[in-house]
């Protein structure tokens, strides 16, 4: 059995539970030092430079870029397998994340049922990066983190997922004040608004998003099928 030990900071994490469950109008935290140390400046030695190989999301209401796990954009759940584009130990942290003590911690920290890895990409911003406040709302089974690795990072500074208790800045609740090493998670719950402010500054802010959902082969997912809700979407369009 892979040794997976020295990846994940558990104690932090569990720390942050009561926290966690007993926050309103829905459920978040922000750990800090996610990850053990050593593992992690591994993984900040390797995170994918941001290029054009990366996917440039600008609309209305966001502007960030985005990388998948693996080859393809198409499909929106992650891919099963490594990556051979990605490091030893960003393999193994996916390997890790779709593992079952992965998803049992979280249940356990969270009060909150999931069994299986449904996205791990890549998300950053630059200057110019922003996401309006928004709900996305999937299912009662679905956590959503963001891990973020970038150092140097001042309080106050405006790029981190930040939450809010309604679609407006003007009620934001929380939003990470260091962003080396550290996470936020929220319930993706009817009430889960969350967003980045806009960034002003020429930096990067790098991260990695990781959700976890309940999954039964019988079922399926619990949120519902991301690729399948998108193609039903398109049809529509193509029926209109």
């Amino acid at each position: 059995m892979e040794d997976f030990t020295k990846i994940v900071n558990w104690d932090n994490l569990l720390r942050e539970a009561k926290t966690f469950q007993n926050n309103k109008p829905f459920k978040f935290a922000f750990v800090g030092e996610f990850f053990v140390r050593d593992f992690y400046e591994k993984l900040y030695a390797t995170y994918p430079k941001i290029d054009e190989s990366w996917h440039h999301i600008s609309s209305y209401d966001k502007n960030h870029f985005s990388k998948k796990w693996g080859k393809t954009e198409i499909t929106q759940i992650v891919q099963e397998g490594d990556d051979p584009s990605r490091s030893d130990d960003w393999n193994k942290l996916k390997r890790y994340c779709e593992s079952k003590e992965f998803a049992d911690n979280f249940s356990k920290f969270s009060g909150i049922k999931v069994t299986k890895l449904k996205h791990f990409h890549f998300i950053a911003m630059k200057k110019g990066g922003f996401q309006l406040p928004h709900i996305h709302n999937v299912g009662l089974s679905t956590l959503i983190i963001m891990v973020y690795f970038s150092k140097g990072w001042k309080q106050g500074e405006p790029g981190g997922t930040y939450v809010a208790s309604k679609e407006d800045e003007a009620s934001i609740l929380f939003e990470p004040y260091n962003l080396d090493n550290t996470m936020v998670i929220f319930h993706d719950s009817p009430y889960s608004v969350h967003g980045a402010r806009y960034m002003e500054k020429d930096t990067e802010r790098k991260a990695l998003q990781i959700t976890l959902e309940y999954y039964s082969p019988e079922t399926g997912w619990s949120g519902g099928d991301p690729d399948v809700i998108s193609k039903k979407r398109t049809e529509n369009l193509v029926e209109l």
